[in-house]
């Protein structure tokens, strides 16, 4: 057993101090926004994860995880430290550093005994050696800083951080690397690996790693595009591609985008990296442009449909969050569509079964909101589908056709196939396919 300190409570601090406690340690999480601090005390989870309810609520009850807003509180008995800490994009586009580095000052006033801090932050090569800096300005004591970049996908990301594919330890301090070595141990009893390098080949493992993926969704959205132009199919090109070992089935499927609160931020970062550097990452620079376009892509189509004028036109939305099983707009390809068609004089009714709360504190009521599918369709001109929920993967299709005011589907995550479509006889168009006309 040891004792923890998780600094932030967001994605991945939360997720990080609940599934510690999860393996027997002693966590407390802290951070300084007292009203969510107090409303995990009281037992209510500030965020939609699948599984992290159980967890979160279990571990609470049998006193292994605990919250507070005081810092000095927070470490006084731990032997680990996570930073868990906001890294956004400043203007620049380079990582913000800000609410890292200023603990990290704090905690050189606040250790009197040896701890391991721990960079569980996604952030820019040199990092640690800031942290090491900051630290050391006020430090009486010995210490030592490790990068642990984390590889959680929203929607599996309790499942992710206990099975574990790989754990990345940048460490230079054999102290460290041992007791680190130790506390991820039972999460990979199955054999998976714990990767021990330096701090600045684990800070670009992450930032490489959120790079490649983004750009592999990319170059599948641009084969989309180019099959639409050539009459091909995406769908077989993306099977056929996929039977490739060295490709892979995964991070193949076309669509309107990527968003989240990681690959826009980190490839942005990288690259701004790479200009201090005074190195030129085009290919990141040709996914962030190319991502920006995609999720607007469809928009031309639904103006074509209404023959040039949306005004007045009575667009039906599911799905609101960059991705299904997370309530995480950040990014997400459906705001940046929304607000197109606001400007076209569209009138939006949307339906998202996790993230409506999250749109309305920045959307307003500028869009209305449903309290399921059917509901946002009802007498809609067309149904736009933004996010791929389980929910809308297989409607009632019958039900659907009664409730629209017109049969039409703009379909941004490609759900269904042409065959269905023209069975239930719908205007169809999707990413990289053929358009479905009625009556076809």
């Amino acid at each position: 057993m040891k004792q923890i300190a998780v600094i932030g409570t967001g994605y991945v601090g939360l997720v990080t101090g609940t599934c510690f406690a999860e393996m027997g340690n002693q966590v407390i999480c802290v951070d300084n926004n007292q009203h969510k601090v107090a409303q995990m005390q009281a037992g209510n989870i500030p965020i939609y994860e699948p599984e992290l309810d159980v967890l979160f609520e279990r571990n609470i009850k049998a006193g292994r995880l605990h919250f507070t807003t005081n810092l000095a509180e927070g470490i006084a008995q731990a032997e680990i430290i996570f930073l868990a800490l906001p890294t956004p994009p400043g203007a620049d586009g380079a990582a913000d550093l800000s609410f890292v580095l200023g603990v990290a000052e704090e905690l050189g006033k606040l250790i009197t005994d040896y701890k391991v801090i721990v960079d569980k932050s996604t952030v820019p090569v040199g990092t640690a050696e800031k942290v090491q800096a900051a630290i050391t300005k006020n430090a009486r004591t010995e210490f030592a800083v490790v990068s642990n970049p984390e590889f959680l996908r929203e929607g599996f990301a309790v499942s992710d951080f206990m099975k574990p594919d790989r754990v990345v330890l940048g460490c230079s301090d054999s102290r460290a690397a041992n007791i680190m070595e130790a506390l991820y141990k039972p999460f990979v009893r199955q054999g998976n690996p714990i990767y021990i390098m330096d701090e600045k080949s684990a800070e670009l493992t992450k930032y490489a790693a959120n790079a490649f993926l983004a750009t592999k969704i990319t170059f599948m959205n641009e084969i989309a595009n180019f099959c639409e132009l050539v009459g091909a199919d995406v769908d077989q090109v993306r099977i056929g591609i996929g039977a490739d070992a060295r490709i892979g089935k995964r991070f193949l499927f076309p669509g309107i985008g990527y968003g989240g609160s990681c690959f826009p931020k980190d490839v942005q970062a990288l690259a701004k990296s790479g200009k201090e550097q005074h190195y030129d990452f085009k290919i990141l620079q040709a996914v962030m442009e190319v991502n920006e376009n995609q999720k607007t892509i469809l928009l031309p189509r639904i103006k074509n449909y209404f023959r040039g004028s949306l005004q007045g036109k009575r667009i039906a939305v599911w799905g609101l969050a960059f991705k299904p099983d997370t309530d995480d707009i950040r990014e997400a390809p459906a705001l940046a569509l929304i607000e197109a068609l606001l400007a076209e004089g569209a009138h939006i009714c949307a339906y998202d079964p996790e993230a409506m709360t999250n749109v309305k504190q920045v959307v307003g009521d500028k869009i209305s909101y449903a309290p399921d599918e059917y509901a946002a369709a009802k007498d809609a001109d067309a149904l736009l589908i933004c996010t791929e929920w389980g929910i809308f993967r297989n409607p009632n299709f019958v039900a659907l056709k009664d409730l629209m005011k017109d049969t039409v589907i703009f379909d941004g995550r490609n759900l269904y196939d042409a065959d269905q479509m023209t069975q239930h006889g719908f205007y169809y168009s999707s990413i990289g396919r053929n358009t479905v006309y009625r009556n076809a």
